[in-house]
């Protein structure tokens, strides 16, 4: 990607909010960096640097603005001419994925070595993984300290520090200013705790919610109006999550028990609702293909619904095989109603270790064979070695745990759409899911 100072410092005179994100403009002369829609009157051309993400502005001793809050711009995995490989990192890195700091586990994830993942990193991005997810995790203890009422040591553990000692420390790197003066005297409160997730615009909230309100599984799952909410479980943690939109992020409400947890808790709702698409850069490459613009122009800003635990969604997509949407929801009902873990407003969907040996009545006992097989699977293995589950189903939980390109071969209904599926990578889920709905 081109950083040539030239070339973007006209256009980022403009404050346009589709650079948001993308680039971060330091000024040499204050050591600050700053969103492209800042208010902050422009600086210099001679004083500017540009950088493609927040962590290599940072690596080079610049502090974000405390003005337009370089933290809560949206998160993209894409950029037009970014390597793929490195998309695809960027992507796992923002569920989480280096949260315990295992490059090579991320390298062989993506398929290269360790050191080729660095070295792409650095070309494209200016800054190595661990730089991006140390940069993520402090930029998400600046939103918990502003935009909640934690007190600062629930903060520290709830953005992921092992110590109170490491976090004081890193926020200070960062910011230049301890975590504690940045408060600025929000009061303690009981209630649950409410993250902002900012997102690129446009987003389909309402398509993502027509396509899980039929699924969502009894007792486990609601979609009420325009707010999705479900029960999840983190440890020996139990509770209700909620789901708003405000027009240019997610709300999202998670009970004060799950402080400590909390910073995993938004990898996962991130996923679940796909806020790491560019939709314009999607939206371009795939109206390239006659038989897709129409449909993208349709419905802007669609997504591909993500899932909140992959165990859950590949029962679900087992049990959904051959059979329609409304029955595999009642069996999947069934299943939790019977195995699951039920709390205060709800069923908590039970796990690998439960559904292991479990008979699991009311469906075909091939069916049931390899919702057994699953619970003791590898699931970032190769899928379709499970006796049950062939390319369809592998290709269906792979889109929707966050492949981008991931695609259900042999699908009856994009058979029938014709068009080149060659044709629509990387974004072969996003084609799948518009076809899906125009049928």
């Amino acid at each position: 990607m081109n950083l040539d100072t030239d070339r973007w410092y006209d256009a980022l005179r403009s404050h346009d909010p589709r650079f948001d994100g993308r680039l971060f403009i330091a000024v040499t002369s204050t050591r600050i960096y700053c969103r492209p829609i800042c208010p902050a009157k422009r600086p210099l051309k001679k004083n500017v640097r540009i950088f493609a993400c927040a962590a290599a502005a940072e690596a080079a001793g610049f502090r974000p603005c405390l003005r337009c809050r370089p933290e809560v711009a949206p998160w993209t995995s894409a950029w037009n001419g970014t390597s793929t490989t490195v998309s695809r990192g960027l992507r796992l890195i923002g569920e989480g994925a280096l949260d315990t700091g295992d490059v090579d586990v991320l390298a062989q994830r993506l398929g290269i070595t360790a050191r080729h993942m660095r070295r792409l990193f650095e070309e494209h991005l200016g800054a190595s993984p661990i730089a991006i997810a140390q940069s993520r995790r402090v930029h998400f203890a600046r939103t918990l300290i502003a935009d909640t009422s934690l007190p600062i040591t629930d903060v520290a553990f709830a953005a992921g520090y092992s110590s109170v000692r490491r976090f004081n420390a890193a926020v200070k790197t960062a910011y230049r200013i301890a975590p504690r003066e940045m408060r600025r005297g929000r009061a303690a409160s009981d209630g649950d705790i409410v993250v902002r997730l900012p997102y690129r615009a446009p987003f389909d909230y309402r398509g993502l919610l027509a396509f899980l309100r039929p699924r969502a599984i009894p007792g486990v799952e609601v979609v009420e109006g325009d707010e999705y909410r479900r029960t999840i479980a983190i440890g020996e943690t139990r509770g209700i999550i909620r789901v708003r939109d405000a027009g240019d992020a997610l709300m999202l409400s998670v009970p004060r028990a799950f402080t400590h947890t909390l910073k995993p808790i938004v990898d996962r709702v991130r996923r679940l609702f796909d806020l790491f698409a560019d939709p314009n850069t999607i939206a371009d490459d795939l109206s390239r293909d006659r038989s897709l613009r129409k449909l993208v122009r349709r419905w802007p800003g669609a997504r591909v619904p993500g899932a909140w635990d992959l165990f859950e969604l590949s029962v679900r997509a087992v049990v959904g095989q051959q059979v329609s949407v409304a029955a595999a929801t009642t069996l999947m009902g069934r299943i939790a109603a019977k195995y699951g873990t039920p709390i205060e407003g709800g069923i908590v969907f039970p796990d690998a270790a439960t559904l292991r040996d479990a008979a699991i009545d009311g469906m075909p006992a091939s069916r049931a064979a390899t919702i057994r097989a699953l619970a003791s699977a590898d699931l970032d293995g190769d899928l379709t070695t499970i006796r049950g589950i062939g390319p369809w189903t592998a290709g269906y939980i792979a889109m929707r745990r966050g492949d981008p390109d991931a695609f259900p071969e042999g699908d009856l209904i994009l058979r029938r759409a014709g068009g080149n599926p060659e044709a629509w990578r990387p974004w072969r889920a996003y084609a799948a899911i518009l076809l899906w709905r125009s049928a």
